[in-house]
């Protein structure tokens, strides 16, 4: 299920004067799986364009060297 489908599955109560919004709980990790998507999205589009800015030097655009950090993400 993409994330816009799953925004379209909600569905409105109203409970004690309060419109609240309803979703499956199936539905609610869809729709964030699809918004963390979206998010790794624009880390990647910045860092390519970070790149792009740097002339494809990847030190100058603030890459790190994967051996330098590997050992950090155990």
């Amino acid at each position: 299920m993409t994330g816009l489908e799953a925004l379209q599955s909600v569905q409105f109560v109203t409970v004690k004067g309060k419109r609240l919004a309803i979703l499956s709980a199936r539905d609610w990790e869809s729709l964030i799986e699809w918004l963390e998507t979206l998010e790794d999205l624009e880390i990647a589009q910045n860092a390519l364009a970070a790149l792009k800015e740097a002339g494809g030097d990847r030190k100058k655009a603030g890459w790190l060297e994967w051996n330098s950090v590997k050992d950090q993400l155990k």
